[in-house]
């Protein structure tokens, strides 16, 4: 081949290669960054309903239907809500029986197809869960953001941020407790919700820029009466609080941070997205660096705003080592260098955002402990 000739080729074989590289990149940094609010997070195992009797509910078997704790299941039309496991029931040796608290709506029958969710409660505050509230508009960066607003008389205010595939209907898990401290609780939309602005790019950034819509939050708190605020924030929405905590202007009005399953290892938590959508292993640093490019994700701003160093506001951890999608161990390490201001409560056999979900009683009683100071 003559020198000219194999050049072209060559050059025309690296151009294909790139853009197949760049092609598989986005192909799976999609996977990592598309995750719908109200969707079930990839790898969770869909479920087959078998039979139901009064108070009853039997599931296919496995590690999901045996965990511990209350938790909502979802499907086509239905949403309900299952409690503990009931040991001391007949079954098949290949299924398992819980508890059935209520069927919020929908039919389960036989053969029905499920899921397992930490969002025990569909609807709002009032039709959920009897309490008064109001649905208000947030001024955010970006547009409006609906929040629920539930009154109370005290003057420090709890904002809720969910956090990956889930909606604003998770926080309420914590509502009915925090009504009964009497602490005003504003459970925000943020960019890509239901009812919310898009992001202008239309995907998630992990908390990268959504923190600013949890920032809208903060300043409407502190508008309409709010002399302290105290930020609690599921995954992503942890990684929200974190980020309003280091960048807001109004940061010192905020008391406290409760972090449930927080996403502080943004490159960790994509990897597992991706692995979780069947991403091939090859593809993964492809997803990682094609997601960092398309989301501007900057991982020296995340490790900032959980510095040890930096951060000094005193900070509440629900973690646990089941958690796959987000690692417990940056919690363990950001709890153990600031003993003192930073604590981390492990929850065992909780996937992730779910630990109130695998101990509700425990999660109120540490969080009420939290909270009582800072009121």
């Amino acid at each position: 081949m003559r020198p000219a000739k194999a050049t072209a080729a060559a050059v025309s074989t690296l151009i294909g290669v790139g853009a197949a590289a760049f092609a598989a990149g986005r192909y799976a940094s999609d996977a990592a960054l598309k995750t719908p609010p109200g969707r079930p997070l990839p790898g969770d195992p869909r479920l087959t309903v078998h039979a139901t009797a009064a108070g009853q509910i039997t599931l296919t078997r496995c590690l999901a239907s045996l965990r511990p704790g209350t938790y909502g299941i979802e499907g086509p039309g239905v949403h309900a809500v299952v409690g503990p496991v009931l040991d001391d029931v007949e079954h098949a040796a290949d299924t398992v029986v819980r508890r059935l608290e209520r069927v919020s709506h929908g039919t389960l029958a036989p053969g029905a197809r499920v899921r397992l969710t930490p969002q025990v409660h569909s609807g709002d505050p009032t039709s959920a869960l009897g309490l008064d509230h109001k649905d208000v508009m947030i001024p955010g960066e970006l547009g409006a953001l609906p929040a629920w607003f539930v009154p109370g008389v005290r003057d420090t205010w709890v904002i809720t941020a969910h956090g990956l595939g889930t909606t604003r209907e998770h926080p309420m898990n914590i509502m009915e407790f925090l009504a009964e401290q009497e602490l005003p609780v504003l459970d925000l939309a943020y960019r890509g919700d239901p009812g919310a602005p898009r992001s202008p790019d239309g995907l998630g950034h992990l908390g990268e820029s959504e923190w600013r819509d949890l920032d809208a939050a903060i300043r409407y708190a502190v508008r309409y009466g709010a002399e302290r605020v105290v930020l609690h924030g599921w995954s992503t929405g942890a990684s929200m609080a974190l980020g309003a905590a280091a960048g807001s202007a109004l940061r010192a009005r905020i008391a406290g941070l409760v972090l449930d399953s927080p996403v502080l290892d943004w490159e960790a938590t994509l990897r597992a997205l991706a692995t979780a959508h069947r991403v091939p292993a090859p593809l993964l640093p492809l997803a990682v660096r094609s997601a960092q490019g398309r989301a501007g994700l900057d991982g020296d701003r995340l490790r900032q705003a959980a510095d040890p160093g930096n951060l000094n506001i005193p900070t509440l951890i629900f973690h646990g080592p089941d958690d796959t999608l987000a690692s417990w161990n940056p919690s363990r390490e950001l709890a153990a260098h600031r003993s003192g201001l930073i604590s981390l409560h492990a929850v065992a056999h909780a996937p992730h955002a779910a630990m109130w979900n695998a101990d509700p009683a425990g999660y109120e009683e540490v969080l009420r402990r939290f909270l009582t100071p800072l009121m």
